[in-house]
């Protein structure tokens, strides 16, 4: 347990930081609500109209965001391999190999699906 005592106080010392940070915003900062403020921000263009409750996203937002997920976490795992692959040798290579082709094979098929095109 000693082993982790900095652990847990660096984790207390962080949870009363953004803690304290949002109650001391809440109660020092400025409190001049407008409209503008209200609206969400979509890079500088106009707001577009929203029905009441909020819009729906297109499905492809969705696949774009698991698109990225997918090969976010490709590269999380391939990080490592790439680092020590001197010490793995051969193995890392097969293996490194395994893991690539059923990404690529997902990737080949949303393509020629089509969802990777933007309409």
């Amino acid at each position: 347990m000693a082993l982790y005592t900095p652990v847990l106080a660096l984790l207390i010392l962080a949870a009363g930081f953004a803690v304290f940070s949002v109650i001391m915003s809440a109660l020092v900062g400025p409190k001049r609500y407008n409209r503008a403020k209200l609206d969400s921000y979509e890079c500088g263009i106009e707001p577009t109209p929203q029905p009441i409750g909020g819009g729906r996203f297109p499905v492809r937002y969705y696949i774009t965001a698991m698109l990225f997920i997918v090969f976010d976490i490709e590269i999380v795992f391939l990080y490592p391999i790439a680092v020590a692959f001197d010490a793995m040798g051969t193995f890392a290579l097969v293996e490194m190999v395994l893991f690539i082709i059923p990404v690529f094979v997902a990737y080949v098929y949303v393509w020629r699906r089509g969802g990777l095109d933007w309409d």
